[in-house]
């Protein structure tokens, strides 16, 4: 009877054991150019509960990138240092930048999908939702104009 137990709890531990999810790594952003204009194209991944979404959170991650993290993969000539260097800046600017980034927000008029070609997207689905992987160019010029015209960053800044 012992076994029968002992056997029936180890089943039960195996099969409760879940798959781990896939957390969103920020180092899996990776530089592919930068153009003469002062923008960055890069390779972003996002997931989502749906494909639209997907696609939303890799534009967002991108800018992300670009504001506070820096790109630290891909070709060499890529802008590393993120545009807000301020410590603490993210709880600081915390209302500017939840405005910013909300759904549809100012952030999508700082990126294009100009260089995205056709079926270069690699799209995987699993049980949580979908992952997107896309070419995304961001404005990153642009985007420092509108930093400093809003004083997140400061005039003498870069």
């Amino acid at each position: 009877m012992k076994k029968i137990i002992l056997l029936f709890l180890m089943t039960f531990a195996l099969f409760s054991i879940g798959h781990a999810q896939a957390v969103y790594d920020r180092s899996s952003i990776k530089c592919i150019g930068v153009e003469l204009d002062g923008s960055q194209t890069l390779r972003v991944l996002g997931y989502g509960r749906n494909r639209a979404d997907a696609k939303e959170q890799a534009m967002k991650n991108a800018v992300w990138a670009v504001i506070f993290d820096g790109i630290r993969d891909g070709v060499e000539g890529c802008n590393m240092r993120p545009l807000v260097t301020e410590v603490n800046a993210r709880e600081r600017y915390e209302d500017y930048f939840n405005i910013f980034f909300a759904d549809n927000g100012e952030y999508k008029k700082y990126v294009t999908l100009r260089d995205t070609k056709t079926r270069s997207a690699n799209r995987k689905k699993d049980k949580v939702g979908y992952s997107y992987e896309m070419t995304i160019r961001v404005l990153r010029s642009q985007l420092k104009a509108r930093l400093k015209a809003d004083n997140v960053i400061g005039k003498e800044h870069l």
